[in-house]
């Protein structure tokens, strides 16, 4: 057996570990490959600092795990067009993914996993929270497993539930802000309880950013039921929570991940980049 390249380092007993000993612009082996995607089965949630990442091999690093899709309210940037520039400037109060959510599931193939990679972090705040949905999934009754097993969950672009707007923010700061108008009209339904295609595990596959409701019920029917299992999904036991540093690149697994960008820097500037990588319809 070849002997171990990187070194892994939990951060919370849910979910969530460093990787030391990584270097993403180099073109890394297979075996580094390898044993980074061991670890992002394994933890949900890998963070890996002090990178320096142009945006090519940012996407570089992401399309390892797979296809690069675009996301559909944010133009890409010129010389990486999967990567999209997310900034929050200091007179601005509303932040991008201020709400507990996996990316995008009002699409009908969810992005497999997120690279989020900062290159510009306030002195203070702007951590992100992470959610453990196994967990989540795992700790629930029998009974109500049985119930969310059978059901449907539909997804909206519109963000109904929070009252924001598609994707949560304003689109000011030079984001160049794309298809707003259809939000509404982007929907997608998928099981409230999904299986990891890779792990064989089953995750909570509600959130509160654009779960509205489930097949066969109304909004206002289904709405109690989804009030509690958003609630359930991000008890304190199944997150993880992490601080940013220049150079530092996150990577989750939206399949079975919740993330929460904590607005609690108002006043200075926050600016990351993110690359989603293409994933498969949930089953």
């Amino acid at each position: 057996m070849a002997e171990q390249t990187i070194d892994v380092r939990p951060i919370a007993g849910s979910l969530g570990a460093e990787i030391l000993g990584a270097e993403l612009a180099d073109n890394f082996t297979n075996q580094v490959y390898d044993e980074i995607h061991q670890a992002f089965l394994d933890y949900q949630v890998l963070f890996i600092r002090d990178q320096k990442l142009t945006p090519p091999q940012q996407a570089a690093f992401a399309r390892r795990f797979g296809p690069l899709n675009d996301y559909p309210f944010v133009k890409g940037l010129d010389e990486a067009p999967e990567i999209i520039e997310i900034i929050k400037e200091p007179h601005e109060t509303k932040n991008f993914g201020g709400v507990w959510h996996s990316d995008t599931t009002y699409l009908e193939t969810p992005p497999l996993g997120t690279a989020l990679y900062a290159l510009e972090v306030p002195s203070t705040g702007g951590d992100t929270m992470f959610a453990n949905m196994y967990e989540a999934y795992d700790t629930l009754s029998d009974g109500m497993k049985h119930l969310i097993d059978q059901l449907t969950g539909v997804s909206s672009a519109a963000l109904r539930r929070t009252g924001g707007r598609a994707a949560g923010m304003d689109y000011k700061s030079g984001m160049t802000a794309t298809n707003l108008d259809k939000a509404d009209e982007i929907t997608a339904e998928h099981p409230v309880v999904r299986t990891h295609p890779e792990t064989g595990r089953k995750a909570l596959y509600v959130n509160s950013a654009h779960t509205v409701s489930f097949v066969g019920m109304t909004a206002a029917e289904s709405k109690p039921l989804i009030d509690y299992l958003i609630t359930h999904a991000v008890r304190p036991e199944f997150t993880c929570r992490f601080r940013w540093e220049v150079g530092t690149l996150a990577i989750w697994d939206n399949r079975c991940v919740q993330h929460f960008a904590i607005n609690d820097y108002h006043g200075e500037r926050r600016r990351v980049h993110r690359a989603t990588i293409t994933g498969d319809r949930p089953h």
